[in-house]
């Protein structure tokens, strides 16, 4: 059973979200406000956190900040601010997803079952790769290429080096409409286009955002890409080297 924790002031909303998620199998706790929601974080152990941007005691904004610091844990934040700017500023910081209220609990629970499926995805590929990589070896394998990038469009796994690297939701399945057309140019409409049927509020800028945010994952120097290209006046393409 998979542990929720709900990080939101608003006593109804709370309820309401604590109940459905518990009616679909969850194991829910709810904090009320920033602090209670940290003790909570350590104590509880949560598999995803559901983040309110308005709290009483810190902006969730900075909680979010705070729990990055020390942890990959999923991220879905919620709040009443629609702007573009406040979205892009929450994914930004951290979030994996953001939800703008009012919502529906179908759509709650829909995007909390994505962010975990995609988490216990990269945990299977890393224990995978934590186990290969321990295996004796008595050959002296040379050393890999600068940035060595690979996609597993099954386990859902973005690999540098052989390691995996945490990507978003929307930015995986940029990278994996990148790596199956490597060299095609997508305007940002198209990748737009790509991703919105998961991000409903997902905007062109939100792709600058994610394009920059896969950059500093994958590029050596994400000032200069060698990988992620800007084609000026188009949009992107990708070549793997």
């Amino acid at each position: 059973m998979s542990k929720i924790l709900i990080i939101e002031d608003d006593f109804s909303i709370g309820e309401m979200m604590s109940i459905y998620l518990y009616e679909d199998g969850y194991e829910v706790k709810r904090a009320e406000n920033g602090g209670e929601g940290e003790r909570l974080l350590r104590q509880f152990q949560p598999d995803a956190i559901i983040l309110d941007v308005m709290l009483p005691d810190i902006d969730g904004i900075q909680l979010c900040a705070n729990v990055r610091q020390t942890s990959n844990i999923p991220i879905l934040m919620i709040s009443a601010k629609s702007e573009v700017s406040d979205r892009v500023r929450g994914l930004q910081t951290g979030a994996d997803d953001y939800l703008c209220k009012p919502f529906s609990m179908r759509e709650l629970s829909a995007r909390v079952q994505a962010l975990l499926r995609r988490s216990h995805s990269f945990a299977a590929a890393a224990a995978e790769l934590s186990v290969a990589s321990t295996a004796p070896s008595h050959a002296q394998t040379p050393p890999d290429p600068p940035m060595k990038i690979t996609l597993d469009t099954e386990k859902r796994c973005l690999l540098v080096h052989g390691k995996v690297v945490e990507t978003t939701f929307s930015e995986f399945e940029i990278m994996k409409l990148f790596w199956q057309n490597q060299g095609k140019v997508y305007s940002r409409e198209e990748l737009l286009n790509r991703v919105r049927g998961f991000d409903s509020y997902v905007t062109e800028r939100a792709i600058d955002v994610h394009i920059a945010n896969l950059r500093k994952k994958i590029e050596t120097d994400p000032k200069e890409p060698k990988h992620i290209k800007t084609v000026w006046g188009v949009g992107y393409k990708f070549l793997l080297s």
